[in-house]
């Protein structure tokens, strides 16, 4: 199984995970991590740079499309983040994908939570385009 977690530097959480520099991709087989791989954020509007105007609803469509992302994310069975906007935690719930959020801030240290069923989520972490996760 595959985890990924969005990251700004391939070590850090990222507070938005549309705005995340990376993906850091956890390879996991018998509870322990095999291989990680760092994955360029190319696909996102945010990451893009392109958080101005409107939103589509449709997460194949348009410059704020989820497709991509979705797509490269495919092979992934669960996403951890600080933040995400609702419709794309929808659009990975749809796609079969487990979304994660949570207040921890070390993706190494995340997915060992994770497999030691210790990570402690959050699910009104969720957020709207253009903000970070809900202040606390």
């Amino acid at each position: 199984m595959k985890i990924a977690v969005a990251s700004m530097d391939g070590q850090r959480i990222s507070p938005h995970f549309g705005r995340s520099a990376c993906f850091v991709v956890y390879s996991i087989q018998a509870q322990t991590v095999q291989q990680r791989e760092v994955r360029a954020n190319c696909m996102t509007g945010h990451g893009q740079g392109e958080c101005q105007g409107e939103h589509h609803a449709d997460p194949g469509v348009g410059r704020h499309s989820h497709g991509p992302i979705l797509q490269a994310l495919h092979d992934c069975e669960a996403v951890i983040a600080q933040g995400m906007g609702r419709r794309m935690v929808e659009d990975f719930s749809r796609s079969g994908i487990q979304v994660f959020l949570t207040e921890e801030t070390e993706a190494d240290r995340a997915v060992e939570l994770w497999l030691a069923g210790r990570l402690q989520v959050d699910p009104n972490r969720m957020c709207g385009c253009g903000e970070g996760p809900p202040a606390r």
